[in-house]
């Protein structure tokens, strides 16, 4: 259990039956009346972000959540096959529980499994992968005063902005988060 008066920022707590991560907190005492702390909660679950504000005093249960690497095997239609690498059990994962988080995992890369109670609730691709371009157009030299960017398709088949000098074949470092391209390789 933990009181709002010793929130922290990252603490993932349950609350009226969701996952909350504190995204942001502020312990308030007005001139007149009692304390309270003003929160920025991310639901775990469903991404969306709410603020709320809660007595010092009120007390949460802490959420546990569990992250673990598990390999991506392939896609089969709607559902997507990982394998967890010590024990060799293997999961099937609805495209909504997913979502866009494969965009940049190729098979057989590690990726983390998040789960609150063993419910599955979305997967962590690495930070930085390695990809190869598959599809680009030629860069041709002119006016760019301006850093100037091309599209670029590589081999997940996800679309990436990258400088005009890179080609096809090239490998590139892109960062997951953000899906922006950072050097090659």
């Amino acid at each position: 259990m933990v009181s709002a008066g010793d929130f922290k920022n990252g603490i993932t707590v349950e609350i009226e039956g969701n996952i909350y991560q504190i995204l942001e907190f502020q312990h308030v005492k007005p001139g007149k009346g009692a304390a309270f702390v003003r929160t920025k909660l991310k639901n775990i679950i469903s991404g969306g972000v709410v603020e709320k504000t809660f007595r010092p005093t009120e007390k949460f249960e802490n959420a546990h959540i569990d992250r673990k690497d598990m390999q991506y095997l392939y896609q089969d239609g709607d559902l997507y096959n990982f394998m967890d690498v010590e024990t060799y059990d293997q999961i099937a994962l609805n495209s909504d529980v997913v979502g866009d988080a494969l965009k940049f995992v190729k098979e057989n890369e590690i990726v983390k499994i998040c789960s609150h109670k063993g419910n599955v609730f979305s997967v962590e691709p690495p930070l930085f992968v390695e990809l190869a371009i598959t599809d680009t157009e030629p860069g041709f030299k002119g006016d760019t005063a301006q850093g100037a960017t091309k599209p670029a398709t590589v081999e997940t088949g996800a679309v990436v902005m990258v400088p005009l000098f890179v080609e096809m074949g090239d490998v590139l470092k892109i960062d997951t988060r953000t899906g922006e391209y950072l050097s090659r390789v």
